[in-house]
């Protein structure tokens, strides 16, 4: 069966009706809003009303990403199932997968083979309208922007100090730079512009941040749009847009229940990008799961560099979250990739290349165990190209080094594969003591944070900062902005920001080319090398693959 296509098997099961999810999850029935049969509304009101203790917190993390891939949802979906296998009360909690990649190249974010969450094909599109949502209190705030002005301009803002964006959640370079307003004086101030993609957009980080409806209210009203002729900062509030904007956002902000392949619940919500924003799903939907579970296994995008470290020094110290243990997913392909062997030739056997690529996993163990003081497993995502020379290598060379480590067959094998994994898991919830520390302290300049992430995380040099980024610093800091943490905008392709570097590199520096404010989510966005917040489609897109038959049946969506 291990042939068929994600789709395949996601559309094979058997959903369980969303109400039989819900009482598996300990969610009253007062609390569930069905969208349609196998998906849910959950009122955040359950969460002051329930008297259910947090359960313990799980974070899944990867190695550096290649084009081999890792599987980190998959292994999340899979290490779930496993621990309900096993006997434990368990729940996940994920982001929402974007348009922009389930339509480009990466494909979607519902796991793979036997370790899904279902209903995959509506998980991957439209789900229940949330991204939507988002984009059009996005496109609302950038509408009254502009109408202040072309209505006078009363608050006297600089149309070349503009900083808010629309958005679209599609991979589409044509709207990365545009120019809008044209057509004479009644169609607006003609002014350079351009399009984010939604999950670049700083209301997707203010949704996922906030803990309530009135924490995401005052969230919005600091969002900075632009700036007066005389320097001061204009804010969603001045614009009087907080209200409608917040309309537009109040049933999206209730998180989403549906299931796995196994029928383990999932509170999947939220989904900013990981290489621009902070990469994980919404603070309300992981402080829900870990109400109705005893365990609850989330993840963070990209590579540990990226999406744990945002997880653990933005999350987690704002929302006042600690991991119980951390799962580092890396494979046998990726970690060949790392040590030089060609793309072409990954089915092949090659221990010289797996060993030359091993520091990569190894540098992001240390990040966790050593910088976060976390507990941390290895798991091996087998693919079925990998040896059983090449899983026993990589196996025995992280034990020798004194990193935990287990295979994981959750792609083929469902929960059973991720069994082993979820008793490992288990024992270091229960016998390791997490310490959190985070990487730097909010009260050091900006500058230093930044520094400190890219010697204490990317093991690099320092920092080349631009004259440009200089200024930004200086403006940021006399706005008082310099005690707010720092989110790195930055490849995920690399330690360093650049995409080519691969492995463990530690002689780089990384470049600063932009810093700004996202004062609604509360943290600084550093622009790193060539980043970009609106991607663009391959040459070949998904999209090309991807029909519906008469009976509405989708095929070619992974």
């Amino acid at each position: 069966m291990a042939h068929l296509s994600d789709i395949e098997i996601a559309q094979a099961c058997e959903m369980k009706p969303i109400g039989e999810i819900a009482k598996k999850a300990h969610v009253d029935e007062i609390f569930v809003e069905p969208y349609g049969k196998y998906k849910a509304k959950i009122d955040p009101a359950l969460l002051s009303e329930t008297d259910r203790p947090d359960g313990k917190l799980i974070l899944v993390t990867a190695i550096t990403p290649t084009a081999a891939g890792e599987g980190k949802t998959t292994t999340t979906v899979g290490l779930a199932d496993g621990l309900s296998r096993i006997g434990k009360d368990v729940t996940v909690a994920l982001r929402e997968p974007s348009l922009g990649p389930v339509f480009g190249l990466k494909g979607g974010a519902a796991g793979g083979g036997y370790a899904q969450i279902v209903p995959m094909e509506d998980i991957n599109l439209h789900f229940t309208g949330d991204f939507h949502a988002i984009g059009a209190a996005n496109n609302l705030l950038a509408a009254m922007l502009d109408n202040h002005i072309h209505q006078g301009n009363e608050l006297g803002i600089d149309t070349r100090r503009i900083t808010w964006r629309r958005c679209v959640d599609m991979n589409d370079r044509q709207l990365r730079y545009i120019v809008d307003g044209l057509g004479g004086k009644g169609n607006g101030v003609p002014r350079e512009d351009g399009y984010d993609i939604t999950v670049a957009s700083e209301i997707m980080a203010v949704f996922c941040l906030a803990d309530s409806l009135s924490d995401l209210k005052n969230r919005i009203s600091r969002i900075i749009v632009g700036y007066t002729y005389s320097g001061k900062p204009v804010t969603a509030g001045d614009l009087k847009a907080v209200g409608a904007m917040t309309a537009l956002l109040k049933d999206a902000f209730k998180p989403n229940l549906v299931q796995t392949l196994e029928g383990t619940p999932a509170f999947v919500h939220g989904g900013p990008f990981a290489n621009i924003a902070h990469g994980c799903n919404s603070v309300i939907a992981t402080k829900m799961a870990l109400k109705m579970g005893d365990y609850t296994v989330t993840e963070a995008g990209f590579g540990a560099d990226l999406g744990a470290e945002k997880f653990l020094d933005i999350k987690c110290r704002m929302a006042g979250l600690t991991p119980d243990a951390v799962v580092m997913v890396a494979t046998v392909r990726a970690l060949k990739l790392h040590g030089g062997q060609d793309k072409k030739s990954l089915a092949q056997e090659d221990l010289r290349a797996l060993e030359a690529g091993v520091p990569n996993l190894l540098r992001h163990v240390s990040n966790i165990k050593d910088v976060y003081g976390l507990p941390c497993v290895v798991a091996v995502n087998r693919f079925p190209t990998d040896t059983d020379a090449e899983i026993d290598f990589i196996i025995k060379k992280c034990r020798e080094l004194g990193v935990n480590t287990v295979l994981s067959t959750v792609w083929a094998d469902g929960g059973a594969g991720g069994e082993e994994l979820a008793k490992e898991v288990v024992r270091l919830c229960e016998e390791e003591k997490a310490q959190l520390k985070f990487s730097y302290e909010l009260d050091r300049p900006i500058r230093e944070k930044i520094e400190t992430i890219v010697r204490r995380v990317y093991r690099g040099r320092g920092i080349n900062v631009s004259a440009k980024a200089e200024k930004q610093i200086k403006e940021l800091e006399e706005l008082g902005f310099d005690g707010l943490p720092v989110c790195m905008a930055k490849t995920q392709y690399s330690f360093s920001d650049d995409p080519g570097l691969l492995g463990a590199p530690d002689d780089f520096d990384v470049k600063v080319e932009n810093v700004k404010v996202s004062a609604g989510a509360g943290f600084i966005v550093v622009l790193t090398g060539e980043i970009l917040t609106m991607p663009g489609l391959p040459r070949v897109p998904a999209a090309e693959k991807i029909d519906v038959d008469e009976k509405g049946r989708i095929t070619g969506l992974f």
